[in-house]
């Protein structure tokens, strides 16, 4: 029954994206190039309904429950919302903060789900107190926005929430936590049904109304997949959303070293960078696809080792990040510390060398 009600969501996100499509044009939500996007022509871009609508006859059919279920649906409909009237009205990021706030709030305090405390590796616990509503509430709005900074190509905000969703999920199976497991699927399944039509050359495009809700329920699922675990545990979801949060916090630097707001668009995210480095638009696309699954897989493997090799592990997840960031230039062309530093110590052995 489980496996027929995914596929029956499959198919349904695979009908009614065209039929959104048509509705995007007959409203006007769509998607006009200028000098900071990539497409050439006008896009409808109201495509996260599809994904919405498939996940909502899930939700219905296979009825998952658990003790922030209904809060968490209200919150998807705050969300959705936002979304879709910054995809037809352009709304300031004040007003679409505020969205995403309620959204949040909704599930922290209607829900009751909040990050309490964290086990610490070596004895003791982190009691967050009066911390742990703000840092829930700043969890489930960074991973939000990270998910929609990322959706600059054909199909990127959907493969990489989709292969954080294939790790969640995966992860939340082996603990036994079924209500992640079903929700994840539901939205695993929605959104690649949509990614028929989005993957390049894409037809339509998710908007915020996809982008705000895949972040928020990625957002949610992790926390309830890992809440009041260890502190190495704790880290999984972290890692897991290594892609999106890595190019959020280089994006943030980049715009406080350049005195710009926080939401300032520019052109140098991850995407924009591998463009400029002569790769084309789906080679960018699988690369980071690729990049996606190499963080859910040192995930797993994180999950597996022990306090050392899993703090060892983190040390070189971190390196490689700073050599990537470095290489394509998510800080500018001249932030190479790192480079700069190998570049020395291979002339220094050169030079060495008999």
């Amino acid at each position: 029954m489980f496996y027929l009600i995914l596929i029956v969501c499959f198919a349904v996100s695979i009908l009614i994206t065209p039929l959104v499509k048509k509705l995007a044009l007959l409203i006007g939500a769509t998607d006009q190039p200028n000098q900071r996007k990539v497409h050439q022509s006008i896009m409808p871009r109201i495509g996260g309904l599809a994904i919405f609508i498939s996940f909502m006859l899930g939700i219905l059919l296979l009825k998952p429950i658990n003790q922030s279920s209904t809060a968490i649906l209200i919150g998807c409909f705050i969300i959705v919302i936002t979304g879709f009237c910054d995809d037809m009205f352009e709304l300031s990021a004040k007003y679409k903060l505020i969205g995403q706030l309620a959204a949040a709030c909704t599930v922290v305090f209607l829900g009751n789900l909040q990050v309490v405390f964290i086990n610490l590796p070596f004895g003791g616990q982190l009691q967050f107190g009066l911390l742990s509503i703000p840092f829930t509430i700043i969890w489930i709005v960074g991973i939000t926005n990270a998910i929609n900074l990322i959706d600059g190509l054909d199909g990127l905000a959907a493969g990489v929430s989709s292969i954080a969703l294939i790790t969640i999920s995966g992860m939340a199976l082996i603990q036994g936590n079924f209500y992640v497991v079903t929700v994840g699927a539901i939205v695993l399944i929605s959104t690649l049904g949509f990614l028929f039509y989005n993957f390049h050359p894409a037809s339509i495009f998710m908007g915020d109304t996809g982008a705000l809700f895949l972040g928020f329920i990625i957002s949610v699922l992790s926390l309830l997949g890992f809440k009041n675990v260890t502190f190495i545990s704790f880290v999984i979801p972290v890692i897991i959303l290594g892609v999106p949060i890595s190019d959020t916090f280089f994006a943030i630097i980049r715009r406080i070293i350049n005195n710009q707001p926080l939401s300032a668009p520019d052109k140098s995210h991850l995407h924009h960078c591998m463009l400029r480095m002569g790769y084309s638009h789906r080679q960018t696309v699988l690369l980071i696809y690729a990049m996606a699954a190499f963080f859910g897989l040192v995930a797993v493997i994180y999950s597996q080792a022990r306090i050392g090799g899993a703090i060892f592990l983190i040390g070189i997840v971190i390196l490689i990040i700073e050599i990537i960031a470095e290489k394509i230039g998510l800080m500018g062309r001249d932030y190479r510390p790192l480079l700069n530093i190998m570049n020395i110590l291979k002339t220094s052995a050169a030079k060495n060398r008999p």
